[in-house]
């Protein structure tokens, strides 16, 4: 046998296997909850009694009080009486838009959610103008999707605290793993990025499969809220926010821009899941629905105006906290199991600070280029090439990520010069992150999904010497097989 043909030989004995590997992942999705479905132990929460469930299905390791106090009452009929002017509202729509405004930033309720977030997405009408077009993509994805693998991942691990998702392959889920394969074969451009399971998973909780699929496309293709920016390889919308967000603090919060500056707190270390994901598990549930009510009423200004606003609220602590351990877990973890404020005094703030921010002229971020839309025609098929379809992950790097290396690396030496205007040469307790990045495809892209953090503090004088760290790294991206890079997710 010829070189040749035994590598064509080898290189079909892997497209088979993962055709089958493929093949194999659908079908357990297809019996879903079906006793003869195989599901390993660790797979499964157990459900312990002790655990509590709030009303939005999410469970806790605390008991409900066995009684309601006088606020709760009071806020039980107050969203009563708002779910008969929403429905109300819902049956002439589209209604005022100074009506709508007022409305949703009250809060829509809960069980309101699903006709009010269908019409503000336009749900309806993408169904009806796509017939057909989901259980195609689905038929697709179950023959070449590229994807099945790191979504059956993925969802395995999406809201398990929650009721919907808690059992393997339990309704939610299944519809979860369906609308993440088709959507990636809908826009072969974009695939699938991490990020993507959360916000589908968010839309799962109040719509239906077919449903949450044309929700989340409207989320990713629409210039209103245009997530393909956030998704894509390169990241280039996320880029574009996070320097708004810089430009935003350097102005109307220069101290607590300064004190991260001293600590080496870039924005991305904080920021990447409030951009990725508008805020879910980063803030209370409760209140992420909340801003996710704004954010699908206004479009993507508003998850700037949130993250200033969360800086906003928490800045007289986040001051206090000299380090950058400290004030990364307080942004990422603390402020999710206690937000400190209650949801209705986080939405006025943030409705001033919108205000305060269009008064600035700062509300909007620089205009999108054409790499945040996508440029392929939706649904039409792309069969994927040899190395996607055996699962090869690719060694090098793109040119889109090392551009993205060249920015992160840029950002850090420049927040370097100005440790030194601003700092001096004080004693500061500052810290380098470093980030993992594997050696395949999904290098750069995955990792900014997730939300890990790995950081190494240390305490000592800043001086010209510590520019050198930055140079270091671009080196080492080149040099070392583990890739490390300084930037946090």
């Amino acid at each position: 046998m010829t070189a040749a043909a035994h590598d064509d030989e080898q290189q079909h004995a892997l497209v088979k296997r993962a055709d089958d590997e493929r093949e194999d992942i659908f079908k357990r999705y297809e019996l879903g909850l079906d006793p003869s479905n195989v599901v390993d132990s660790w797979e499964n929460p157990t459900f312990e009694i002790y655990h509590i469930t709030d009303k939005y299905g999410f469970m806790h390791d605390s008991r409900l009080p066995s009684t309601r106090d006088s606020q709760e009452v009071q806020r039980t009929k107050i969203e009563l009486e708002r779910d008969k002017k929403w429905m109300k509202m819902i049956a002439h729509w589209p209604p005022h838009p100074e009506k709508l405004h007022k409305r949703v930033y009250k809060g829509i309720p809960d069980r309101i959610r699903w006709p009010a977030w269908k019409r503000l997405l336009h749900v309806e009408e993408s169904m009806a103008q796509n017939e057909g077009v989901y259980s195609r993509m689905l038929l697709l994805a179950k023959k070449y999707s590229t994807e099945t693998r790191q979504i059956d991942a993925d969802v395995n691990r999406q809201f398990r605290d929650n009721l919907a998702y808690r059992e393997r392959y339990s309704v939610k889920q299944c519809s979860l793993f369906n609308v993440l394969n088709a959507y990636s074969i809908f826009n072969s451009e974009l695939g699938y990025c991490q990020g993507m399971a959360c916000v589908a998973g968010v839309l799962l909780l109040y719509m239906q499969e077919e449903e949450a699929f044309w929700a989340l496309n409207t989320l990713i293709t629409d210039k209103k809220y245009g997530m393909h920016g956030l998704f894509i390889e390169g990241f280039p919308k996320l880029t574009r926010f996070i320097d708004h967000h810089d430009r935003i603090l350097s102005k109307i919060m220069r101290k607590l821009h300064k004190h991260f500056i001293k600590h080496n707190v870039d924005a991305l270390l904080y920021a990447i899941k409030w951009f990725f994901v508008v805020f879910v598990e980063r803030v209370p549930f409760s209140l992420s629905l909340r801003v996710w009510d704004i954010f699908l009423l206004d479009g993507d200004r508003v998850i700037v105006a949130m993250a200033v606003t969360i800086l906003y609220l928490h800045k007289d602590e986040l001051l206090r906290l000299k380090d950058m351990d400290a004030i990364i877990e307080y942004l990422q973890v603390k402020l999710h199991k206690n937000f400190g404020y209650n949801d209705d005094d986080a939405i006025q703030a943030l409705e001033r600070v919108m205000k305060k921010l269009k008064d600035l002229k700062l509300d909007a971020p620089p205009p999108a280029k054409v790499n945040e839309f996508p440029t392929r025609t939706l649904g039409h098929f792309v069969e994927a090439d040899l190395e996607k379809k055996i699962g090869r992950r690719r060694n090098d790097y793109t040119d889109t990520e090392k551009q993205v290396i060249t920015d992160v690396i840029s950002r850090q030496e420049q927040n370097a010069i100005e440790v030194q205007s601003t700092v001096s040469y004080e004693t500061s307790e500052c810290a380098t992150v470093t980030l993992t990045v594997p050696e395949d495809s999904h290098s750069i892209r995955s990792s900014l999904a997730g939300t890990s953090v790995a950081s190494h503090g240390s305490s000592e004088t800043m001086s010209l010497e510590d520019n050198n760290i930055h140079l270091k790294t671009a080196n080492m991206l080149q040099n070392t097989p583990q890739r490390e890079l300084l930037l946090g997710t």
